[in-house]
């Protein structure tokens, strides 16, 4: 009871809370919180080694599959921009490029990072009993993922961010690998950025 306490106010209360409130929490405190208690909580989870974080062993064997999700993720994304949005295709590395240049080396770090420790690594260490069977455990991992981004106040970046979010619970449950979710989810953003659907990643930007 107490770990279903615990997983219902992190996930689940404090994004809808988000939302809510949003004039009042901007959108970074709430997505701050949430990674600094993330990264309390594992550290009180038995078993949990921060090693795991900077674990690089068999990095080299997902190759393949990192390069057959990238590109798939590639093709969707750029795919849905020059549908969505076509006057926005490419449209940051173009017209900012020093700007997208600083987003695209520090989102693995001020952003990915955070979001992988809680949704995924916490979810599955601390919280993965609560889901038994592979397809629960990773819809629901997805389906939080979702939730975070929905202060973005706009259907795309919670559908995306469900989709990828897919991709990345699976990832991890199916290798345990921290870091090729790191890596996978770094390289999507980075794609999603650079294809001109980073529009949607801003609050309020797209009503809808």
């Amino acid at each position: 009871m107490w770990l279903w306490a615990e997983f219902s106010i992190l996930f689940l209360i404090v994004p809808v809370a988000h939302v809510v409130f949003f004039d009042f929490f901007g959108p970074f405190i709430p997505l701050a919180a949430v990674f600094v208690v993330s990264a309390i909580l594992l550290q009180l989870t038995p078993g949990f080694r921060w090693f795991e974080v900077i674990d690089c062993r068999g990095l080299l064997g997902h190759v393949p599959m990192t390069v057959i999700l990238i590109a798939l993720c590639t093709a969707v994304t750029f795919g849905l921009t020059l549908l969505m949005v076509p006057e926005r295709f490419l449209s940051f590395p173009r017209y900012n490029f020093e700007r997208y240049l600083v987003v695209i080396a520090l989102y693995p770090f001020l952003s990915v990072l955070g979001q992988e420790i809680a949704y995924r690594l916490l979810f599955y260490r601390r919280y993965g009993e609560l889901f038994p069977g592979r397809t629960a455990g990773i819809l629901m991992s997805a389906f939080i993922f979702a939730l975070a981004h929905a202060f973005y106040m706009n259907w795309v970046a919670v559908t995306l961010s469900f989709a990828g979010g897919i991709f990345f619970a699976w990832a991890y449950e199916r290798t345990r690998s921290f870091m090729l979710v790191w890596i996978l989810h770094s390289l999507a953003g980075q794609v999603l950025f650079t294809s001109g659907l980073g529009i949607y990643f801003y609050h309020g930007v797209i009503p809808g």
